[in-house]
């Protein structure tokens, strides 16, 4: 079927207006992160100090003398915080709508090569994100998962760009949307594990010593806050994952005349596929729990850009043609 170049033209504006969004986004959040989080810390710097006079004999915080301080307003920050995510959900409906004009464009499933893979994967990691503001009050860490996507979008609009053409015959086939849309899904959830456990890692040395980190340590989140997004989302995403590993051996068997060859990919794939599994079985046992399991989920994260970017776009086999 011929391109429809109008409709690819519309896309590469929809991902570039989103990717420029997205950056507006990251700067609203790392207001809120930076003078929002001074705020709440004056706040409780506040109260602390209240028990500290009411311990010393101070009037007491009950005392119908002593006026009620009223509840503290949504200060600018804030604000600029909620716009933030505003423009967060903007940016992301303009992603889709790239991913779906793409897909029109080339009359095929949009992720036949480097970039339209790289495009999908990071709108999978912002919609991932979105659902856990929903879940946990975490908004003001955004700019931390914005910036590594942002940096994703910006390297693959311009170093993994590729026109809008049909897909080479080893991928016709119904295949590549069941296997590749299970990695796509897989790679993308991985990237909010990645953030938090990294996250983890600085906020558990902070409560070691306070010494540590001491600026930043107190902006973030309890460590255990961090470790339940960094377990719920990984373990979403590794069956999906567990399953493109499946699918892909299935089409691997129905292309190539067999199941596994330990090319690189598939054996980088593997890799990472088992660091994830030690994560999981390490959290689910209780001596494993906390900044060691975090560790092994940065590792896996650690291989998952590496089979992404390195085992594409610098090693050599039969996955090379996947890339830009």
């Amino acid at each position: 079927m011929p391109i429809n170049e109008t409709l690819s033209q519309y896309s590469d504006y929809s991902y570039t207006t989103a990717t420029a969004i997205y950056v507006l986004a990251l700067m609203f959040t790392l207001v809120e992160q930076g003078f929002g989080a001074k705020g709440r810390l004056a706040a409780e710097r506040s109260k602390q100090r209240v028990r500290e006079l009411v311990g010393a004999g101070g009037p007491s915080v009950t005392d119908p003398a002593t006026p009620v301080e009223p509840p503290r307003e949504i200060g600018r920050p804030e604000r600029i915080g909620r716009m933030g995510a505003a423009l967060l959900v903007l940016a992301a409906l303009l992603h889709l709508a790239a991913i779906v004009l793409r897909g029109f464009a080339v009359h095929r499933a949009p992720w036949g090569n480097m970039y339209e893979y790289g495009m999908a994967t990071t709108f999978i990691a912002v919609l991932t994100w979105i659902v856990i503001l929903r879940k946990f009050p975490v908004r003001h860490l955004t700019g931390f998962l914005l910036t590594p996507v942002v940096i994703l979008m910006f390297i693959n609009g311009t170093m993994l760009y590729t026109t809008a053409a049909p897909v080479q015959p080893a991928l016709q086939s119904y295949w590549l949307i069941i296997h590749v849309s299970a990695a796509i899904i897989g790679s993308g959830v991985f990237l909010v594990p990645g953030v938090a456990s990294v996250l983890y890692l600085f906020r558990a040395a902070y409560d070691e010593n306070p010494a540590k980190f001491a600026k930043f340590g107190p902006k973030l989140p309890t460590a255990d806050v961090l470790d339940r997004i960094a377990y719920r989302t990984t373990i979403f995403a590794f069956p999906v994952f567990t399953f493109g590993v499946l699918c892909g051996a299935v089409w691997a068997e129905a292309a190539w005349g067999r199941f596994w060859g330990w090319d690189p990919k598939e054996t980088v794939a593997f890799v990472a596929w088992v660091i994830y599994a030690a994560y999981l079985h390490s959290r689910a046992t209780a001596g494993w729990r906390g900044k060691r399991a975090a560790i092994i989920n940065v590792v896996g994260f650690s291989a998952t850009v590496f089979n992404l970017f390195f085992v594409n776009l610098v090693t050599s086999g039969l996955h090379s043609y996947a890339g830009g």
